[in-house]
This record gives structure tokens, sequence and C-alpha cells, in this order.
């Protein structure tokens, strides 16, 4: 019973296809322009769409990056650390965290740290950690003396590096003296644009050393040399090894050094003794004097030049596309001198490179897929004819984002590749059969591409639909990590959409549109062989 219904209604929309089919063919002027206004529509949308990479995913974890001063010690910072760890727990979507403060292999310098924070399940949270970020960015900026750098940890991503925020930006100079002078304007050019935000730089000029000036003459008359202040510097505070004792399974070793109470103030300075060459022990005080000078932190290289990186996030409603463009524009503005290197490292440097290939990739696969079709139909004219449906596939699919509020990445650019081979199944469907009733039929283009149209229908409708619904789950998922694949479901349905409702009235038309210009092509082609063959 409820086949019968369907198969009634299938009937009944074939019906109806067939008289809006004819009043189309008597109108194929019209319906010409659609088709060209179509590819213009889908250029300007490909030109104004926002342009991304991999969309932003929420994996539940989330990456702070914490800065203090330059000049703050270990302890200062571990003290700043758990008051930015005690804000972070009191959001009601945060179940814990894990925290670091020190130099490893992720933090380079002694002012920062960072942090791993869990979220509760998605089900069981309010928002997005999108969302959780920028409500927590309000009470981290209260906290006194350090500065917090928020992102969600992605499931694909290709930094190689771990920086205070998303997008890195590199600056080189052989001249170091460039960057100092340069990054910061710069960095405050860059706080100013609306297409990016949480500017941050790794440039570490405000950090302090102590000196120790060696009073010569009266350290001699003491006897002693500026190896024998190394040496008992390197006591008090290095790693000097003075023993090793040895158990059955395991070796301990014994490691100098001062009270660790004497290694948080440079005055501690003031406390070393050094041994003279008669056998007493002299204050570092009488023979020296200490003084603090700043210091570079950190000097970064890339390849064998001094280096610095910007890294920045892109607030929502913008594009990675727009943020770089605008980047380049800031840096044009303050007039970056040539003897500075710029260039984008990581996911922005991937997104330009992807950026610049993306419509050569399209006209490769276009073109492959025409010299195909040339060979199977054994016609140059024909093949354009199934490839003039693509563009409303990628009209489709890019008003489908456009509304979404999705930028074209990675995965909208492969769901409309994706495309590309399920719409043109439907010319192909038409053509075949059209093509067949005209050779072997004998029947007349208009009347062979109407038949055709008429019963290859339903397995186009079939075909389409199977397809759309597969779409729809990534579409609408709402699980962890879907943000990656809705994208892909979003340029699947909204291109099968446009492109079905396009395609069933269009193709015909420019099929018999290219049969025309073929027919003019042949007899013209022909005309010059009968006109030598007449006198015979």
């Amino acid at each position: 019973m409820w086949s019968r219904k369907v198969g009634a209604f299938i009937d009944g929309m074939i019906s109806k296809y067939g008289t809006m089919l004819t009043w189309v063919l008597d109108h194929q002027k019209l319906t010409l322009i659609v088709a060209a206004g179509t590819f213009v529509l889908t250029a300007a949308l490909y030109i104004f769409i926002p342009k991304g990479f991999f969309p932003s995913q929420d994996t539940g974890l989330i990456q702070l990056i914490t800065e203090g001063p330059q000049s703050a010690s270990y302890e200062a910072m571990v003290d700043r650390q758990q008051a930015v760890a005690e804000v972070v727990l009191k959001d009601p979507d945060v179940e814990s965290l894990s925290s670091f403060v020190g130099v490893d292999g992720s933090n380079t310098t002694l002012n920062s740290g960072r942090m791993m924070v869990n979220l509760k399940p998605r089900d069981k949270r309010s928002t997005n950690a999108s969302g959780i970020i920028r409500r927590l960015r309000g009470p981290l900026a209260e906290v006194p003396g350090i500065t917090s750098y928020m992102q969600p940890v992605q499931d694909l991503s290709i930094d190689d590096r771990v920086s205070r925020t998303q997008y890195q930006f590199v600056l080189e100079s052989a001249n170091p003296s460039d960057l100092s002078t340069w990054i910061p304007k710069l960095v405050d050019r860059m706080r100013e644009l609306p297409q990016i935000n949480d500017v941050a730089s790794d440039l570490s000029e405000g950090g302090l050393a102590s000196y120790i000036k060696i009073d010569r003459d009266t350290a001699a008359r003491f006897g002693i040399t500026a190896a024998t202040i190394d040496n008992a510097l390197y006591d008090a505070f290095g790693q000097r090894i003075i023993s090793t004792i040895f158990t059955e399974s395991n070796q301990y070793r014994v490691i100098m050094e001062a009270n660790p109470v004497l290694q948080r103030s440079p005055a501690s300075l003031a406390q070393i003794y050094v041994p003279s060459a008669g056998g007493g022990q002299v204050p570092l005080s009488s023979i020296a004097t200490f003084e603090e000078r700043p210091t570079s932190l950190l000097i970064n290289h890339l390849g064998q030049f001094p280096s610095n990186t910007i890294s920045f996030n892109v607030p929502k409603g913008q594009s990675l596309g727009a943020a770089v463009t605008a980047i380049h524009k800031a840096e044009t503005a303050i007039g970056m001198p040539a003897s500075i290197v710029t260039s984008f490292q990581g996911a922005a440097s991937a997104f330009e490179s992807s950026l610049s290939n993306e419509l050569f990739l399209i006209a490769a696969a276009v073109m492959t897929m025409y010299i195909i079709l040339g060979i199977l139909y054994e016609s140059f004219i024909h093949p354009i004819t199934i490839l003039s449906t693509l563009p409303s596939a990628g009209i489709g699919a890019l008003l489908a984002l456009m509304i979404v509020g999705s930028d074209l990445g990675v995965i909208g650019i492969i769901g409309i590749i994706l495309l590309i081979g399920i719409v043109k199944k439907n010319a192909i469907m038409m053509i075949d059969f059209a093509l067949d009733a005209e050779r072997n039929e004998g029947l007349p283009p208009r009347e062979a591409i109407y038949q055709a149209c008429l019963l290859r229908f339903r397995p186009i409708l079939m075909t389409t639909l199977a397809a759309l619904l597969s779409g729809v789950p990534l579409m609408l998922g709402t699980g962890m990590g879907s943000e990656l694949r809705n994208p892909l479901g979003v340029t699947i349905v909204g291109g099968l959409i446009v492109s079905q409702v396009l395609t069933l009235f269009t193709t015909p038309v420019i099929y018999l549109m290219f049969d025309r210009i073929a027919a003019r092509v042949g007899r013209r082609s022909a005309s010059p062989a009968l006109t030598e063959e007449a006198p015979t």
C-alpha cells in the first residue's frame, strides 16, 4: 500500500515535470540566460565567500598559554599560574586541568607556562569550547601580572610547534636590531585590526641579567683568578656532580648547590665566598661589584637568521583569508623595510598554499573529466553539455556555506569535488539515452532529449536523494569534533538541492543548443568537399 502511494506520487511528479519541461523547451533563450547567470553567480560567490583552512573543533580540550613579566622568577610564575588555575576551575563547564611552569620542551623561557583544560562532556555543557574561551577572557584579564592565551585543541593540525595562539607570522632578519625596532610597531598595528585578536609576540628583550665586574687588582692581591670565581659560582648555582652513590639496582648522583633560599635574589651573590691563595675565604663582594642589565631571554632562529614569531587568533565572524590580507596590508602600512623577510608558518602557511592551488586543481579535474567524456561519447561538444551542470552545484554549495556562516576551507573544497562526480551523473543519464535514441531510433534531437528526461527522471531522483540523505547526518551532527565534518555535509546537501532543480531544466536546453552548433559546424566542414566534387 505504501509503495503504491509512493509510486503514484512519483508518477505525478513525472507528469508535472513533463509539462514544465515542454514550457522550458519552448522558451530556450530564457533558460540559457538562467544557465549563464548561474555560472556568473558561482564565480562571484567564490570571490566574495570568506576563505578558511580547517574549521575550529570542540574536542573537549583547551590549551592555555600564560606569559608573565620577562623578569619574573620561578616562584612568582608559580603564584600567578595558580591564580589563573583558580579562575579557570570556577567556570561551570570546566572539569579539571593540568598546569606546567618552567623551561621544558614546550616552554622556552622561565616566564611562560601552559595548561591543558579538560571540559565536561558536550551534553553537560552550556556552550562549546570557543564560547568557553570567550567567557574566560574577561576574568583572566583581571589576574594581575600575567597574560593568558587560549585556543581549542584540534584533532587535525599541521603546526610543528606550540605557540601562544593558533596562527603564526614569522619575521626574520640578519640584523636583530631591526626585529627589535619593527616587531613592536607591527604588533601595535595588528592589535587595531578587527580581523584578528589575541596578538602575541615572542620577542623577549625585557629580561634581566646580573653582571659581575671583577676588581682585577684587588683579586690579584688575594691570588684569586677569574676561573676561581667561575668555579665558586658554578658550585653554588650550577649542576656540579661531586659524587655517585651506587646501589644494587640504581645509581644516585650527588649535586652540589647553595641553599635554595639564596637562589631567589641577586643579593645572595654578596654571600658567596671565594678561596684565596693563602687558604682563606674572601667575600665575593669585596673583590667584585654587581649590576643588573636588560638582556634577551631567548634568541630564535629560522634557518640561519634570527627570527621572531607573532601569533594571533581569528575572532568569531571573521575568516583566515581576511586576516592574512589584513596582516599584509598592515605590513605595508608601517613601511616594513626589505631587510626583514616575513612569512606565515604552520596552518596559515598551508592555507596560503592551498588557496593559490585551489582553482588550478579544480580546473585540472574538469579538464580530465572533459577528456574522459570526449572519449566515451566520441564528441567534442556533448562533454561540455555534461560539464555545464557543475556551476549549479557550485552555487548551491557556496550559498549553503554562507547561510550557515561557514567559510570555504579544505573540507568545503573536498565536498565540492565530491559534488562534481555526483551532479554530472544527471546529465550523463539524460544525454546517454538521448544519443542512443537519435542514433538507433532516428528520433529528432528535441524529441530524443524530451523522452530521455522523462524516462531517466526516476533514477535521477533516486540517486540524488540517496546522496543527499547521506549528507544530512554530516550536516546536522553535533558530537565531539563534529565541526570538522559539518562543512562536508553542508556542501553536499546544498549543492544537490540547487543542482537537482536547475539541471533537470537547463541540461536539455544546453543539449539542443550544442546539437545545433555541432550541426552547423558539420555542414560547414562538408560544404568544401561538395564543391570540389561538383564538376565531376
